[in-house]
């Protein structure tokens, strides 16, 4: 190594290894879910094993419904668990590529949702099997757009 590339490398290798890029380090992400939900379990599997750092917290049923309303998730947005990922919420089984895309893209926004659970969505099933079904993104005004689609894998 030639003592310019060495020096360089010296100085600049503490600013590379600390600085925050979510394509080298986990991505921090909190779920809260019943505790007797298995589904939500499987989701938090697929999380792990594609680049997320993840904790829960069970809540009761209504002490859940009542977070959800707290935090604007439209009644019809809403599945079974919902998370914190960065500023956003994410409800239900949404893909950990969508999850991604949004905290990428910093959209001003409160999160995405998929709502109630279809068959075939991460933690739902296989996804060979799935249903078609949508990934809505919830605006701060509350009103929802399509963020991204999945085509039925029947």
């Amino acid at each position: 190594m030639k003592r310019r590339t060495f020096i360089l490398a010296t100085i600049f290798s503490p600013f590379l290894i600390n600085s925050k890029s979510y394509s080298i380090e986990l991505i921090p992400i909190h779920v809260f879910k019943d505790p007797n939900c298995g589904c939500c379990n499987e989701w938090i599997k697929i999380l792990k094993t594609e680049g997320f750092n993840v904790t829960s917290e069970n809540m009761f049923s209504t002490d859940l419904v009542q977070f959800k309303i707290k935090n604007n998730i439209p009644i019809n947005m809403v599945s079974c668990h919902t998370a914190k990922v960065d500023n956003y919420l994410i409800e239900g089984h949404v893909p950990s590529s969508d999850i991604k895309s949004l905290v990428n893209k910093q959209i001003d926004a409160i999160g995405l949702a998929v709502p109630e659970m279809p068959y075939g969505s991460p933690g739902m099933g296989p996804e060979h099997k799935r249903e078609a079904y949508d990934v809505f993104l919830i605006n701060k005004d509350g009103t929802t757009t399509i963020f991204n689609s999945y085509d039925a894998n029947v």
